[in-house]
């Protein structure tokens, strides 16, 4: 029997706990260049997952899922220790892991379709990752078993997504990209359906339909292609969109300027989810419940909005009625034409208006992600960081100090040419 091999980060609970979570394992070696015990740690309140890995040369492995970690509970079936874990590692039997299926192996169509099915039942997305597959990716990949995948192909076809033409409303194309900002722009398209690739490939991996992930883990996706966010509209602009929202609109608009929440998630809400100066997102875009933190101003906003009604009403409604899909589009139209903003903006430009004004406030991206209902500041510092940099630089020239002896002149530098 091999010996037990010690490693401060993996064999006890508290070591395991302090390991960042994500999808790549942490390995230790228990056979030089041929056998890995690996943990993978999912999110903070799960236990994480035992792997064994086989290199089988050519710089390709075999995976197999051994067992939970003891992270929470004592070992016990399927749940392992690290000394556990490494003997069900050296007794797996590689050769005979897998009995030789009569059934087609997996496609990437099946593999989206599965991916599909799983996102209706836990996020939010499924819709929109669905019309991505269906224009972008099963056309030139559905029918490809994922055991043919390799990195070429993958490449290949992430530059032909870069340079399809946009789709519009009625399944038309707009003409190809000419200039350098529509160029841009279908890269980053294209960076957000290899994202869906990827996460219907991974799920085939998880779940034991494929041995190996190396062929698109190495597909890296564009560079430098992701734009600040537009469309977010100063205080005094939101002041006046306010003022010209008319009606139930008025109270949704402001809604969204006092919350940064999206409009599924505003339509979603009863009266019973004000609780405390907060709101709750039962359901989010990443299928994870939310509380959102409100101002003073809020608070007293939506405890007026509140008063006197049932639990079980619609906190934001349409003449007694949940707001529907799309049925916000008008309204916000003529709400800009009313209080002159031009070019209009759609409603989630609200959401990049409170979380942009937030950061020129000073509020840390860590609470103001959190209140987005972001995981972690990521997407806060990709979109909004630009005008953290440029309130420091104006909060530098305003309060650092001067000493006054710096002597006048008339010389002045001339511009290069």
């Amino acid at each position: 029997m091999a010996r037990t091999i010690r490693d401060n980060r993996l064999e006890s609970r508290a070591a395991r706990a302090r390991l960042p979570v994500g999808m790549k394992p942490h390995w230790k070696t228990l056979e030089p260049g041929q056998l890995h015990l690996g943990y993978r740690r999912k999110a903070k309140d799960q236990p994480g997952l035992w792997l064994a890995r086989r290199y089988k040369g050519k710089e390709r492995y075999q995976v197999r899922p051994l067992g939970l970690a003891d992270d929470f509970q004592d070992a016990r079936d399927g749940v392992l220790s690290f000394a556990d874990a490494q003997r069900a590692a050296h007794a797996v039997q590689w050769a005979t892991a897998r009995p030789r299926r009569s059934v087609a192996p997996m496609t990437v169509a099946d593999a989206i379709a599965d991916y599909i099915a799983w996102l209706r039942e836990n996020r939010a997305t499924a819709h929109d990752a669905a019309i991505r597959a269906n224009a972008l990716i099963l056309p030139r990949l559905g029918k490809i078993a994922i055991t043919e995948l390799t990195t070429e192909t993958i490449n290949d076809w992430l530059k032909w997504v870069a340079e399809q033409p946009a789709l519009i409303r009625g399944g038309h194309h707009k003409k190809r990209a000419a200039s350098k900002e529509e160029k841009r722009a279908r890269r980053a398209t294209a960076n957000r359906v290899l994202t869906t690739l990827k996460a219907a490939l991974n799920r085939a991996f998880r779940t034991g339909h494929v041995d190996d992930d190396t062929a698109w883990r190495r597909v890296k996706p564009f560079e430098k292609v992701n734009a600040q966010r537009p469309g977010s509209l100063s205080l005094a602009e939101c002041r006046r969109l306010i003022n010209a929202a008319e009606g139930d609109f008025r109270d949704l608009v402001h809604s969204a300027l006092l919350t940064g929440a999206r409009y599924g998630e505003l339509r979603a809400l009863q009266v019973r989810d004000f609780v405390n100066g907060k709101l709750n997102i039962r359901e989010s875009k990443s299928g994870r419940p939310r509380h959102i933190v409100l101002t003073e101003e809020g608070t007293r906003f939506f405890a007026q909005l509140t008063a006197g009604r049932a639990g079980s009403e619609w906190l934001l409604a349409r003449h007694g009625e949940q707001w529907r899909k799309s049925e916000q589009a008008r309204p916000m139209r003529e709400a800009c034409a009313r209080a002159k903003i031009v070019p209009p903006v759609g409603i989630h430009a609200l959401r990049h208006s409170y979380a942009s004004l937030s950061v020129m406030a000073e509020m840390p991206l860590m609470v103001l992600a959190r209140n987005l209902g972001h995981a972690d500041t990521r997407m806060v510092e990709l979109h909004y960081g630009h005008l953290r940099d440029s309130y420091v630089d104006e909060a530098i020239k305003a309060g650092a100090p001067r000493f006054g002896i710096v002597a006048s002149t008339n010389v002045r530098v001339l511009p290069t040419k």
